[in-house]
């Protein structure tokens, strides 16, 4: 097991987030980063404002992902011995495109409780400050009630654009540069952001959002895959793993659970305004 240290898990606990570790080497990430890109070259676009949060359900090699040893040996300190996956998101910043992500905690709206949520990012290129990697406020997983608002901007990676709009200073951000095959972790409930990138290559990342099965839907029906131990709570519908990429199956699963998800997710009335921790 590639195990947090008693050091990494207090700094966890008390920050909301450790940086870096490492999953992999650099030509692994490499190789990976190739599948990504074969599969974009195939299918078009897997990132964007209206990304899928499923893709694991389509792809043989990004559900391997999600169940990387490296990646779960952790996760499994944090979070206990059961654990589903209950999204994840590519997200590809091209060269000057001009899109960033705005302050915001996950958990304001991804309808999610107890707050046993956390997110890894995984670099599959560098993510640097000038590449438009992830920065966060030491502390901000323990925030309630911290107001968020929808704002309409096409360049906001957000699916709403939803703002945190109060309280975030800035210079107390800290800037998590990450290089390919390490990966970051986050309390689901961490304000975090990140701004466009200026560099002269993609910023690519693999965000996998890790939950324990004691986590429940806080509004209608919800999935997600178990990827370690077993679901005794059964809040969740299980997902299936493809067989094979977009074999029949996996696509008609995948599209059903996808409108699932965004109705949960873009109807107002199924959002929890307040944060929990």
């Amino acid at each position: 097991m590639h195990r947090l240290t008693d050091k990494q898990i207090e700094v966890f606990k008390q920050d909301g987030f450790i940086f870096p570790l490492k999953a992999m080497g650099t030509k692994e990430a490499y190789g990976i980063r190739q599948r990504l890109e074969a599969t974009e070259a195939e299918q078009g676009s897997l990132t964007g404002k209206f990304r899928s949060p499923k893709n694991h359900l389509l792809m043989t090699w990004l559900d391997s992902l999600v169940r990387w040893p490296d990646i779960l040996d952790p996760i499994e300190q944090l979070l206990g011995p059961n654990i589903l996956c209950w999204g994840t998101a590519i997200l590809i910043k091209e060269p000057n495109d001009g899109t960033y992500v705005s302050w915001h905690q996950d958990l304001n709206y991804w309808g999610l409780t107890p707050a046993n949520v956390v997110s890894a990012w995984l670099a599959l290129t560098p993510a640097t400050k000038t590449s438009g990697c992830m920065r966060m406020i030491k502390g901000s997983h323990k925030w309630t009630n911290l107001v968020h608002r929808d704002v309409n901007d096409n360049k906001n990676l957000l699916s709403r654009g939803q703002s945190i709009q109060k309280g975030i200073e800035e210079k107390s951000a800290t800037v998590l540069e990450l290089q390919p095959g390490e990966f970051s972790l986050h309390h689901g409930n961490t304000a975090h952001a990140s701004a466009p990138n200026q560099a002269e290559e993609r910023r690519i990342g693999i965000a996998i959002r890790y939950i324990a099965t004691n986590v429940r839907p806080t509004k209608g029906n919800d999935s997600a895959i178990l990827v370690r131990g077993n679901d005794q709570y059964g809040n969740f519908h299980l997902e299936t793993a493809p067989l094979q990429d977009f074999d029949m199956n996996a696509i008609a699963e995948h599209e059903k659970i996808v409108k699932m998800r965004q109705t949960l997710l873009l109807d107002k009335s199924a959002i929890k305004k307040a944060s929990q921790c």
